[in-house]
């Protein structure tokens, strides 16, 4: 057969797309991290960090993030025999994301190796591993939490703390006392009642000593195959806090039934879901009727990830966007060198930026918490502004990343539509916006220092910026005038102390062009309601080439 002669327009050539993103650092590039490891004493650990944002960057570390989310975990209540085992299967993939993130002390290090800026290092670990795939920090999170929860029992954090804290990845259910590594979830809202825990009807009989019998329906537990859960059920004096394992020490399960996995928007390659406990055994935590006074210190550090978490997807939505613009052509110049898309890239840095210096502020406030009751009482209102607003500001964040990609963006061989189906979580668990908020004013009012220190912070800037001091005396009218602190105006009253909170660390730290911008966009009349819309004051290029070098 003779060749065919195809016409030159038949072709296959690929032209004007960016290359992948791929073997690159993902600490080395970002300026406001490395800032803040090194303000908040946990300069220590530069290198270590770096390593790990080489393995993030890693083609290996993606491809886990996609295999992971592409392959969701399969629930198999029985084996083939009909025993109930109640297990999650996951795919190869997950368990490498895991094991890197416990060999890199993401869920525990802080308390296994204590010292000066150990929870800020965390902290930059957890954001820098986090832009691989979110789904996995779920369980790391929640068992770095539980850890000063079990402290409350000096006897079981001598038993358990070892395994929960270790940087050994064991995914094999065993007794806790055999296992070398062991994870920790927690089991909280039930159907009736969602964020309302106080309506907990899950039962608690006292069954030998501090050991008792629960039995309840559980709506939303999460990582059901930890090793063990911290779960809240109705004693004789009220609602207590439980440390209930899955396997017993006589080798036994625990009457701990899976009963689906929940088919969630996001968050894909972890494991939610509801169980029964049928007079599953668990070990009390704290007192009895004290069990939200007992758990609220891991609700305080899991809200703390939940801002790591939001900042990690806007940080990675920006490179994203900001690589793509940097090699995509349209209308006779590159992406990154036309105006209006300058802006929004600039708009974008500058919100991961914010996001990211008050992340690493309030992890270095948690460290020093122990020593300084300022630091303490900052740390308790910090956090809550920064899980409200930080988790409010992704999914409008991704969003506008992904536009910048265009319909490039839109399919899921690109990572964005995976970054926004994840966007939402963090705004919604640990508290939404109205309990988070309404929280929050309840704690401004009954801790005075709490007040008190946070508007030390805003009061060590005033003076700074014009747009800045005004938008302090306003707020601080607002609360002394009472109407600030109404729950009608909760929402509003945050979001205010949050924007003021970020502006007033950019003044101190960041650099000018930067802090000038924020405050312009953020506290002034300058800014508009969507990304892409910085004053004309504002210094894009420099802002673009701060966040992301090139």
């Amino acid at each position: 057969m003779d060749t065919i002669d195809r016409p030159h327009y038949l072709t296959h050539e690929v032209t004007n797309q960016p290359p992948p993103l791929a073997e690159y650092n993902a600490a080395a590039s970002d300026a406001a991290l490395l800032e803040g490891l090194e303000r908040e004493a946990a300069g220590w650990d530069g290198d270590g960090l770096l390593a790990l944002g080489a393995r993030a960057g890693s083609a290996e570390a993606i491809g886990w993030g996609f295999d992971a989310n592409r392959h969701a975990p399969e629930l198999r209540t029985h084996d083939r025999y009909g025993h109930r085992i109640d297990e999650v299967a996951f795919h190869p993939a997950w368990h490498r994301l895991m094991e890197t993130a416990v060999a890199h002390g993401l869920h525990g290090a802080p308390w296994r190796e204590p010292r000066a800026g150990a929870h800020a290092a965390r902290m930059a670990r957890f954001y820098v591993w986090s832009q691989v795939e979110s789904g996995h920090g779920c369980p790391i999170s929640m068992t770095y939490a539980a850890v000063p929860v079990l402290r409350r029992r000096p006897d079981l954090a001598a038993l358990f703390e070892p395994a929960l804290t270790s940087s050994i990845y064991e995914p094999h259910l065993r007794p806790l006392r055999e296992k070398r590594g062991a994870l920790c979830g927690m089991a909280m809202t039930e159907k009736q009642g969602g964020s309302d825990v106080r309506a907990n009807t899950t039962r608690a009989e006292a069954f030998d000593g501090d050991t008792y019998a629960l039995t309840g329906h559980k709506w939303f537990c999460s990582a059901p195959m930890s090793d063990a859960f911290l779960v809240l059920a109705q004693a004789a004096e009220g609602l207590t806090c439980f440390f209930l394992p899955r396997i017993l020490p006589d080798e036994t399960r625990n009457a701990f039934h899976i009963q689906r996995l929940k088919d969630k928007l996001g968050n894909r390659s972890n494991a939610s879901s509801e169980i029964e406990l049928d007079a599953a055994l668990a070990l009390r935590v704290g007192d009895e009727g004290r069990g939200v006074a007992t758990i609220i210190e891991m609700v305080t550090h899991t809200r703390l990830d939940c801002v790591g978490g939001s900042a990690a997807l806007m940080r990675q939505a920006f490179v994203q966007a900001a690589h793509h613009a940097r090699h995509r052509r349209a209308f006779g110049a590159l992406l990154a060198d036309q105006p209006l898309m300058e802006n929004v890239l600039a708009d974008l840095a500058l919100e991961s930026e914010a996001a990211t210096t008050l992340l690493m502020r309030l992890a270095g406030a948690v460290d020093r918490s122990a020593d300084d009751p300022r630091e303490a009482a900052f740390a308790r209102i910090a956090i809550a502004l920064g899980k409200y607003w930080v988790c409010k500001r992704a999914p409008a964040h991704v969003a506008e990343a992904m536009e910048c990609l265009g319909g490039n963006g839109y399919v899921e061989e690109s990572i964005l539509p995976r970054l926004y189906r994840e966007a939402p979580v963090n705004a919604i668990w640990e508290g939404s916006g109205n309990v988070n908020a309404l929280d929050l004013l309840r704690a401004l009012a009954k801790t005075p220092a709490s007040f008190d220190a946070l508007f030390a912070e805003l009061d060590a800037v005033r003076g700074d910026d014009a747009r800045f001091d005004a938008a302090l005396a306003e707020t601080r009218d607002g609360f002394a005038g009472g109407a600030a602190a109404e729950p009608r105006n909760a929402r509003r009253a945050v979001e205010a102390l949050a924007l003021l909170l970020q502006a007033s660390l950019l003044l101190r730290y960041a650099p000018p062009f930067v802090a000038e911008a924020f405050a312009a966009s953020r506290l002034g009349n300058d800014g508009g309601a969507t990304f892409g819309t910085l004053p004309a004051s504002a210094d894009v290029r420099a802002i673009v080439t701060r966040a992301w070098p090139g």
